[in-house]
């Protein structure tokens, strides 16, 4: 049966990917020439496609004053990367099973993808009882001893309690509230399910109202969010990926159940490759669809070169920003084997508490004030600008407030006067200023860094890594070493130039290839060459969010006793 390759794109579950398209209806009768980021291709009616991928490209956005079940005054068209925090409205219509949801809802490893529903009524396990309208929070899909189920889990008085419930549940779910914020790109990766619109709440805005802006001014109701999609397929005779919007006036019929889908080429994504057992390693690929980008070795991956993938594998990297306080900030991944060194450059601390978590059993972290404290207790210490202290501990002291002994947490320190020592006592919720004093000269390797200090350190480039052609780190003034990342990784090298091999990161670049067949003339793989890897300011966000969701932030400061 027929349909709007629009209405097909929004009822297709991705795991029933790839299907096979054959056309049956163009813009013209003769067919459609279509151009989309430089791929021209005809959709001739009769032609067949197969589509191998599709994500969200654009929104359109239907305005209403108030809520969602108001009028609609207009339609604008949203790109992802539209300005603004949202608050996703819970929607109204109940799921019928557990199966239709992990149909239609994104269900993934991080925070975003897990999603919550409750039921009107109870759920009677062989352990457990849920209760009505008692929130579920759904964390992942697998077989359970030999049936699929998701991994679900409920709060009772602050402990968590897990269990598993089949797909073939069935009842009425519903979306509970999220009290989250996302922005419009989160949304359309997480939070608009299949066949579904997704009605949002605009909670604040990231730039000053102009009239380029598409909503009203100081608008404050609601948008009902409609994805359109960018379709990723493969035609019979070509050897590149052609890129198609799914609201593009034409007619499909799905043919997958009957034709021969080994006749396309298979184009496999990174992942795709990296999911491949080790024992299929190594592999002759050809390109089909390169990444963009001028940065070695991203610039020498283009369409129809072959490569050689020797292997893959884990790799530790090094988060880091440079030191400067107007933005953009440049942000870099450094490889554990960069051969550079580095020298400490001192760090500065915000309140008394940030003090407490950078110390060190190694050394007394010294530090002098560059904001003034008054206390407003005597038994703790007021701080002057220019004031060094040696950062002893931390411990809790009583204290006289209005009338009665209250206990705190203190830092304890040692005050450096012009030829003695001072104990004293500082307020761990002291809001103030203070710079680190180095005392230390010596030059550390990264890996001495990360093994000796706790992270984020401060440091700048001495001496640069002459293994490197150009070492954009020896540029920069200054580099906050922010966190260690375990990243996944593919090296390859060109078939013409086996010994010039390269390491790409396998979630970080959009990339397509499919195999050859061929054998490898040399299995064994060059020397990994690493370099040091600039990332985008939108890559750097994603691998502090995504890729540490098991690490639990720090506590909040103590506050200041009421």
């Amino acid at each position: 049966m027929a349909s709007t390759l629009e209405k097909f794109i929004h009822s297709l579950d991705p795991r029933a990917l790839p299907r096979v398209l054959q056309i049956q209806s163009g813009i013209y009768f003769q067919g459609s020439i279509y151009e989309m980021f430089g791929n021209e291709c005809c959709l001739s009616t009769g032609e067949v496609i197969k589509v191998i991928g599709f994500k969200i490209n654009k929104l359109i956005a239907s305005i209403c004053e108030n809520n969602g079940d108001s009028q609609i005054s207009a339609k604008v068209e949203l790109p992802l990367n539209f300005p603004g925090l949202y608050k996703v409205v819970a929607d109204k219509t109940p799921y019928l099973s557990i199966e239709e949801i992990t149909r239609k809802v994104s269900i993934g490893p991080t925070r975003f993808g897990h999603p919550s529903f409750y039921c009107p009524e109870d759920i009677k396990l062989a352990n457990l009882t849920i209760k009505h309208g008692e929130q579920i929070t759904f964390s992942s899909v697998e077989e359970v001893n030999g049936t699929m189920a998701v991994n679900c889990g409920v709060v009772r008085n602050n402990r968590s309690h897990s269990f598993t419930l089949p797909l073939s549940q069935e009842g009425k779910f519903y979306e509970c509230e999220d009290d989250q914020i996302y922005t419009l790109k989160e949304i359309a990766e997480w939070k608009i399910p299949k066949s579904r619109n997704r009605i949002v709440k605009l909670s604040n805005t990231l730039h000053v109202w102009d009239s380029s802006n598409p909503l009203p001014e100081n608008f404050g109701g609601c948008l009902i969010l409609t994805p359109v999609y960018e379709v990723k397929a493969v035609m019979k005779f070509r050897k590149d990926i052609v890129h198609i919007l799914s609201d593009l006036d034409v007619e499909v019929k799905d043919i997958t159940d009957c034709y021969d889908i080994s006749s396309f080429l298979q184009p496999l994504s990174l992942e795709d490759v990296f999911e491949r057992t080790s024992k299929e390693f190594p592999m002759v690929a050809e390109i089909m669809e390169g990444p963009q980008g001028s940065q070695r070795p991203y610039n020498l991956l283009c369409m129809g070169k072959e490569i050689v993938i020797y292997k893959k594998y884990q790799a530790k990297r090094v988060l880091a920003s440079e030191i400067r306080s107007d933005s953009p900030k440049r942000r870099f991944l450094i490889p554990m084997s960069y051969k550079g060194k580095f020298k400490r450059r001192p760090r500065e601390f915000p309140t008394a508490y940030d003090l407490e978590i950078a110390r060190s059993e190694k050394e007394h972290l010294h530090v002098v004030a560059t904001k003034a404290f008054h206390s407003p207790h005597k038994e703790l210490s007021s701080v002057s600008v220019g004031d060094q202290f040696l950062v002893q501990q931390c411990q809790t002291s009583e204290v006289l407030h209005e009338g009665r002994k209250t206990v705190v947490d203190v830092l304890a320190c040692e005050q450096i006067l012009s030829n003695t020592y001072k104990k004293v006592l500082l307020p761990m919720y002291m809001e103030g200023r203070f710079v680190e004093v180095i005392h230390d000269k010596r030059q550390y390797q990264l890996s001495e860094i990360c093994k000796e200090f706790r992270l984020p350190f401060n440091v700048k480039v001495s001496v640069r890594d002459l293994s490197i052609g150009d070492d954009v780190l020896a540029a920069v003034p200054g580099l906050q070493l922010e966190e260690e990342i375990t990243d996944s990784y593919l090296l390859v090298s060109s078939v013409s130039r086996p010994g010039d091999s390269w390491e790409i990161p396998v979630y970080r670049l959009n990339m397509s290839v499919h195999l050859l067949g061929k054998d490898v003339q040399n299995a064994v793989p060059p020397a990994t060459r690493t370099t040091v890897e600039e990332i985008s300011e939108e890559q750097y966000y994603m691998v502090r969010r995504y890729e540490n969701q098991n690490l639990y932030p720090p506590p909040r400061p103590p506050k200041k006793p009421a």
